[in-house]
């Protein structure tokens, strides 16, 4: 049986009231909206609106649903778009999620988005049902989700609130993504002081189809019906991100803050699975998954991206609580939720396959050709508006921007300047001070708590530089996926911040032998109203803008996440950014970890004195100023380019990216993972023209190590002559095992025993 709620309310507000009651006050500012909306929302209605009409616009015209003050910025990534960026790109930026194709028919689905603030106040649930949120996406589009990354931030290791949040936010993280069945392959756990209060949880997914299963957001076809399946609509997330996520976070919170969905990973598996049989049938003219604004973004966007008539009886939805009112009905943002429209001929059918997975579905709509979407409560119109102006039709802002007038001190603290260690012992004490601290530390204590090898197509996963899955077992064609982003770089410099994001994630895509191919972000700042915070925005945009084009890889989709401070303390700018890329055949990836002793060790790359923003000036000396490392977007494209060929050539055994830590931090973690993480030793030998310290902890960019089996030396190094790029031999892999050494001639040594047990004691020590 089917609960609905009742119409208990004695001054139930319809249409017909808000025209002939036009003085009555409404809450619009409790509910997010400003002055000069709510002026608007009454000028598009020619009236009040009614009190459902109120709920809606303020959840879609939010921050969060809305991009009020993103799009402007926003647009470059399409006007910045060349034909070849275009070359496989089947779905762009506007849909539930890019859509990119990568060759013998099949197409790959991914997208980050965030659920931050929720994850602050429900650790478990937030992250939990951020996850499901994201996978819905990817559902929607016609794919089946096959894996699942989640790029962290958190407070000071050390600070309570970090130990309140970060085991609820890993716990809802994996387990949401394990009861789904879908390994976590990636992602990253990073500490900084300005994320205390203000966690970042950004959830990826990628899924796969066949091009003829593409799907698409649209309400089409008069008489059409609309079917409303999966959990029952709640109490539970009413007015959920879509709020929570647009206003700024301090002790207090928002006046009314909205409570946060709960999920169940169970309900999720069998919509995926009853989706999907409903996909094979070809059942569906168009589908949306119900996230953030619930029912309200559901059917406006459907019917806005439709024929642009649709009608709601929105008593029939299903209920947990048939005490909700219809504003808190629209508003909910309850969890496992999906939208379908289906032409009359087929509702049997769908119906038939949702029963046969005990997913509930119910009729609750029709479209229409009237160019309105209207909503009927107990036979009272409660909703009648143009769904183009809830939707997609929201306000814009050109919010102030300017840069601070503290950037120019900012960026003249430089790091390099700092005392630094001059003898081999300060080095390795240096060196085993950075190995264990929170950022470089080994991340096991929490990726062990996902399952990163369920459905049995992983090829590569944490701590590898980028996951990967295979995607068909027959090719053994695969994708990769890597998320980047270094705040404190974004802080000193958002435009280029933003761009050497970019940079290491396609490099890290890259040395495992995948062709980068698109591009998601989840860009993550402050208050949009500081005109500091927008102007890193603006500037962080137009840096991934035109880094993108740089590189000739598209921006498919991604979120933006502002209002992320906790009173005037905004957090750094963290523009995360995940590249996708493409490998023919995943047996021939290449690992980050050194394979066997013997093979030569190249640094490719240039090195330069470059310290500022660094993990040692942030560990060592807690120093943030200076300006991050120079990017070359062309020397990046051309060792991405050497690290894919001489993977599929078989010339390189191992690859790993030198980013946080320096060339010090990749040895170790190349020695570390060596042989299948028993460890593999390494002699090294440092370039006489530069400082030991500098060649070891400068963070420069567009580098990378390779192991070179010595019978491939001659044809690796001719490759990157004829390509003129720097690269030199600077070791030799030699031992394995716990009792092997990393030797820095003339320098230092260190067993890879010691090595391992600091960089693994950190996070269960912190834990315990």
């Amino acid at each position: 049986m089917t609960d609905t709620a009742q119409p208990t309310q004695s001054h139930l507000d319809t249409v017909d009231v808000a025209t002939s009651n036009p003085d009555r006050e409404q809450p619009w500012a409790d509910l997010g909206l400003k002055s000069d909306e709510y002026a608007e929302i009454r000028e598009i209605l020619g009236r009040r609106p009614t009190s459902s009409e109120l709920a809606m616009y303020s959840v879609m015209w939010s921050e969060h649903c809305s991009y009020k003050s993103s799009k402007v910025h926003l647009r470059q990534f399409g006007e910045k778009m060349t034909d070849e960026m275009r070359a496989h790109l089947m779905v762009g930026i506007g849909e539930n999620a890019g859509v990119v194709d990568i060759g013998d028919g099949y197409a790959v689905t991914f997208k980050v988005e965030s659920h931050n603030h929720p994850s602050y106040v429900e650790p478990y649930q937030g992250a939990a049902t951020g996850v499901g949120g994201i996978v819905r996406d990817i559902l929607a589009m016609g794919a089946r989700p096959v894996a699942v990354m989640d790029p962290l931030r958190f407070g000071p290791l050390d600070a309570p609130d970090t130990h309140r949040v970060l085991p609820g936010i890993v716990a809802g993280v994996g387990g949401y993504g394990n009861c789904l069945g879908l390994p976590n392959i990636g992602g990253e756990a990073v500490f900084d002081p300005t994320y205390a209060g203000n966690p970042l949880v950004n959830a990826l997914c990628v899924g796969v189809m066949r091009h003829e299963q593409l799907h698409l957001a649209k309400a089409s076809g008069a008489g059409n019906q609309v079917i409303l399946y999966g959990a029952r609509t709640g109490g539970d997330g009413i007015g959920g991100v879509s709020v929570l996520a647009s206003e700024t976070f301090d002790e207090t919170g928002p006046a009314k803050r909205p409570s946060v969905q709960v999920g169940d990973p169970f309900m999720e598996k069998l919509l995926i699975e009853c989706t999907l049989e409903i996909f094979a049938e070809d059942l569906v003219v168009g589908i949306q998954d119900l996230g953030g604004a619930g029912l309200s973004c559901a059917t406006s966007e459907l019917a806005s991206a439709g024929d642009g008539g649709m009608h709601v009886w929105l008593d029939r939805v299903p209920l947990r609580d048939s005490s909700l009112a219809p504003e808190e009905i629209l508003m909910s943002e309850s969890q496992e939720r999906m939208m379908a429209v289906v032409e009359p001929a087929n509702v049997e059918r769908f119906l038939a396959i949702c029963e046969k997975w005990d997913v509930d579905a119910t009729v609750v709509g029709e479209v229409n050709d009237s160019g309105r979407l209207t909503i009927e409560w107990h036979g009272q119109t409660v909703v009648d508006v143009p769904p183009r102006s809830v939707a997609h039709d929201g306000p814009t802002y050109q919010r102030p921007f300017a840069r601070p007038d503290e950037q120019d001190t900012l960026q003249a603290d430089v790091a390099e300047t700092l005392d630094r260690p001059k003898t081999g012992d300060e080095l390795k004490a240096t060196l085993l001070q950075l190995v264990g601290s929170p950022n470089l530390c080994d991340k096991s204590w929490i990726t062990d708590q996902y399952d990163r090898y369920v459905q049995g197509n992983t090829v590569l996963a944490q701590p590898e530089d980028s996951g990967m899955v295979r995607v068909d077992e027959s090719s053994n064609l695969g994708v990769a996926v890597s998320t980047d982003c270094n705040g404190r770089f974004a802080r000193l410099d958002p435009y280029t911040g933003a761009q050497l994001a970019l940079a290491e994630s396609f490099r890290n895509v890259a040395t495992t032998g995948a062709r980068p191919l698109a591009v998601s972000d989840c860009l993550n700042f402050g208050s949009p109203e500081d005109p500091a915070v927008m102007w890193q925005f603006a500037e962080a945009a137009r840096g991934l803008a035109d880094g993108c084009q740089a590189l000739g890889i598209p921006v498919t989709g991604g979120n933006v996440s502002l209002y992320n401070q906790t009173g005037e303390t905004a957090i750094l700018p963290t523009p995360v950014v995940a590249v996708l890329g493409v490998i023919d055949d995943v047996t021939r990836r290449t690992p980050a970890g050194f394979v066997a002793p013997g093979q030569q060790i190249y640094l490719l790359g240039a090195t330069r004195e470059e310290l500022s923003g660094s993990e040692w000036a942030h560990v060592v000396h807690g120093h943030l100023g200076g300006l991050p490392p120079r990017v070359d977007l062309a020397a990046e494209k051309a060792l991405g380019d050497i690290l894919v060929n001489a993977s599929r050539d078989g010339l390189i055994d191992a690859a790993h990216d030198v980013s946080d830590g320096g060339l010090a931090q990749a040895l170790v973690e190349a020695c570390l993972l060596g042989a299948r993480k028993q460890g593999i030793g390494a002699r090294v030998w440092l370039p006489d023209d530069l400082e030991p310290f500098v060649a070891l902890f400068s963070e420069s960019a567009g580098r990378a190590i390779v192991a070179v089996p010595r019978s491939e030396e001659v044809r690796f190094t001719d490759m990157c002559t004829a390509r003129g790029f720097a690269h030199a031999r600077i070791g030799v892999t030699d031992g394995e095992g716990d009792d092997a050494v990393l030797d820095v001639q003339d320098q230092f040594s260190v067993t890879l025993g010691e090595l391992r047990a600091t960089w693994s004691a950190t996070l269960p020590a912190a834990f315990a």
